[in-house]
């Protein structure tokens, strides 16, 4: 069967779902959505079409990015447009069967928006969502519409055209189509995509590899997964793309084994590619050969590093070596090889379908097209965004992300993963690309965007986030594997309270150390989180070490909980909560906590009514309390 036969297969395929008479249901069973329990509402779907005998067509689809607002489900009724709902609950699921399936009231209050031509009542369109509004899609266009386990669905849409169009050119022009769009690597440091592939195409050797790291070990990065989940077929024929441009005839994905729904949708997705003689030998009958294997990683954050990546394929320890030679002339088994992480891979694919100009299009000019970022933290509106690089962080936070949680102040994000930097608010007008968060001290890295909080400890944070990369460490070089370790106790004396005034410059000097002696990225970017932080935020460094205090009133050894008698309304909730009965009063008593048996676990402050808010936690300062319970005052609310 002929590319074209296939295309016009799928296309048939799609417009017969498209323009069904049965209405269509699409519901997001992600690991997002799985793990906010859609798995329960379609069950409860199934149910209610049975009951009211309504055939319809169930497409599971990927992550659409608003994580907070999982389970998502759409509805498509004939001739209407596609509307979704959020949030929506297996008790939800009666209402919207029977009030719009059968009755035809949309339940515009439960509804987040529409999507395509024509307006509903009461009910907003979909992309002009704050949370969506700013964004473009490049890399995330097609996750949520398609179903990732039908290649037809892929297909449809465009998909392979740019593998297609790619047998047209020669791989020499295929590079330069790259080189023109701007695309940089979605992983590390943004190296030129198409500058990378030259070098590997370039290298002497006729057997050469390529490589996708989707092993994303960051603490709260989601990208990849999210791409693998509701994408696949995007991944591959990028791969396919700069296997024919390099001039390779094998290629391995290294993803992590905690990715379990990835690694089925991507075997899935190979075995549908294999039927069609898209992976294989000569594929589409073009004497072009290129076979595809997935290694399982065992989640060591080092082998996201590219040598210990291909140490770790090639059955060895995941540990870096140094460089040159560089993986383009010297990588797996010594042979030429080009690695290039879930999201560069997907580009490719796009920028071959749509064209360098269209991807060149969007972002600055030393940083061209989208980038995705998992969205985490304390924010209203967590999730995972693409937006075009460039935009100011104040429009992503505030913007997209709705805010910070609680209505609280901003305090900082933390950009890259335990690799990248914490950033303060002086920073919220500035663009996020490569070069300004450089320039900050942070990186893109693949993704990760942690926002803080105003009770966020950032010295606790560096510390959390040493203990990640000491611990993750493979130990090779002493920069790293000591260097880490000692600037770890800094941070535990200091946030003990144990902390001297020398701490600080010992900080610097292990920090500029790592950074310029370990072996690899890995090691040499660990210190940033400290790095930044003392840059930024070394008044609240001095005030954990002169003052004994944590002014974001985090660090436990540095707080203590106390009874405001003002507020107190004797009701005991408190106390009951206290695992080791630190809380004493009876009823009607202003309660009274013994800090010789408090653990200061928070337990007290988490179930104490919110509208008492009686329980009051401090650092350095004290309130005026009863030493033993007194009786509550007559004219507080009962």
């Amino acid at each position: 069967m002929t590319f074209d036969e296939i295309r016009r297969q799928a296309v048939m395929e799609w417009e017969t779902l498209e323009h069904s008479p049965e209405p269509r249901i699409l519901i997001g069973t992600a690991t997002c959505g799985m793990a906010a329990g859609a798995d329960a509402v379609l069950d409860s779907i199934k149910v209610e079409l049975a009951k009211h005998d309504i055939p319809a067509n169930i497409t599971h689809v990927g992550c659409i990015g608003l994580c907070y607002a999982e389970p998502m489900v759409d509805i498509v009724k004939p001739g209407q447009p596609r509307i979704t709902y959020g949030s929506v609950t297996p008790q939800v699921v009666p209402r919207l069967i029977e009030e719009y399936l059968v009755k035809g009231d949309p339940c515009a209050d439960l509804a987040m928006g529409t999507i395509g031509a024509g307006n509903i009542d009461g009910i907003p369109n979909f992309y002009e969502l704050p949370t969506l509004k700013p964004q473009v899609r490049m890399v995330l266009r097609h996750c949520g519409f398609i179903d990732p386990e039908n290649i037809n669905h892929y297909i449809a849409v465009g998909g392979y055209s740019g593998f297609i169009r790619a047998f047209t050119m020669t791989p020499e022009e295929v590079i330069a189509e790259m080189k023109k769009s701007g695309l940089r690597g979605r992983g590390g440091a943004g190296f030129p995509t198409g500058q990378k592939w030259e070098f590997c195409r370039n290298a002497p050797g006729t057997e050469k590899y390529i490589i996708c790291n989707a092993d994303e070990g960051d603490p709260g990065a989601f990208m990849n997964r999210s791409v693998l989940e509701g994408d696949p077929h995007a991944l591959l024929e990028g791969m396919l793309i700069g296997a024919y441009a390099i001039g390779a005839n094998y290629g391995y994905i290294y993803c992590r084994a905690e990715y379990p729904l990835a690694l089925k949708r991507l075997r899935l997705a190979m075995k549908q590619m294999e039927d069609y003689n898209l992976l294989g030998d000569s594929i589409l009958g073009s004497g072009f050969n290129f076979r595809l294997k997935i290694k399982e990683g065992a989640g060591a954050f080092v082998c996201g590093e590219e040598t210990a990546l291909m140490a770790s394929i090639e059955g060895a320890r995941g540990m870096p070596r140094s460089r040159p030679p560089f993986p383009a002339n010297s990588g797996l088994w010594a042979k030429p090889t080009n690695i290039n992480n879930v999201e560069t891979w997907v580009n490719a694919a796009a920028i071959m379908q749509e064209g360098a100009d269209w991807f060149a299009g969007v972002g600055t000019e030393g940083s061209k097209g989208s980038k995705t970022f998992a969205l985490v933290g304390k924010i209203e509106r967590s999730g995972l965004v693409e937006v075009p690089l460039g935009i100011p962080l104040r429009d992503i936070i505030y913007g997209i992300g709705g805010g910070i949680l609680g209505g609280k102040t901003f305090k900082a994000v933390q950009t890259g993963g335990p690799s990248g930097g914490c950033l303060s608010a002086q920073f919220l007008d500035s663009p996020v690309d490569y070069e300004s968060l450089a320039k900050a001290g942070s990186i893109v890295g693949s993704g990760g965007m942690i926002v803080l909080d105003e009770e966020t400890c950032v010295v606790d944070l560096a510390r959390y986030f040493l203990s990640f990369t000491q611990s993750e460490s493979c130990g090779k070089c002493v920069p790293c594997r000591v260097g880490t370790r000692q600037m770890l106790q800094v941070l535990e004396r200091i946030t003990q309270g144990k902390g001297v005034p020398s701490d600080i410059d010992q900080l610097m000097k292990l920090a500029e150390t790592a950074r310029d002696g370990a072996l690899c990225a890995l090691g040499g970017t660990a210190p940033n989180p400290v790095l930044t932080t003392l840059r930024y935020f070394e008044d609240e460094y001095k005030a954990h070490i002169y003052e004994k205090r944590c002014p974001a009133r985090s660090c436990k050894e540095l707080i203590d909980y106390y009874i405001d008698p003002t507020k107190c309304q004797g009701c005991g909730i408190c106390a009951k909560g206290c695992p080791t009965g630190a809380i004493v009063g009876g009823k009607r008593m202003v309660h009274v906590v013994k800090h010789d048996l408090c653990t200061k676990c928070g337990a007290c402050k988490d179930t104490c009514p919110p509208r008492f808010s009686a329980i009051v936690r401090l650092s350095g300062e004290t309130i005026d309390v009863p030493d033993e319970p007194v009786p509550v005052q007559s004219n507080k609310e009962e």
